[in-house]
């Protein structure tokens, strides 16, 4: 499924990543390139399995691992009031 954020999160990729803004409550998050490789595959359509499949051919990670890491940091998004 693809990933959007709220109207009231802002993002900004920079070299060490992408930091998100939720300015309803002035807080910052920063995510590290392999959070930053998740959320560009989501943002642009892709489902789950394409962001573990980014991960895997971008990072020297096997399968099963990729796939808790996207599907970690979808919850934490998704509980964070952040994305949906």
């Amino acid at each position: 499924m693809a990933l959007r954020f709220g109207a009231d999160v802002s993002t900004t990729e920079t070299r060490y990543g992408t930091v998100l803004l939720d300015q309803r409550s002035g807080h910052y998050w920063e995510l590290n390139p392999t959070g930053t490789l998740i959320v560009r595959v989501l943002m642009e359509g892709g489902d789950e399995a394409a962001a573990a499949d980014a991960l895997v051919d971008a990072y020297d990670i096997d399968r099963p691992r990729a796939e808790q890491d996207v599907a970690l940091l979808v919850a934490e998004l998704r509980s964070s009031g952040l994305a949906a």
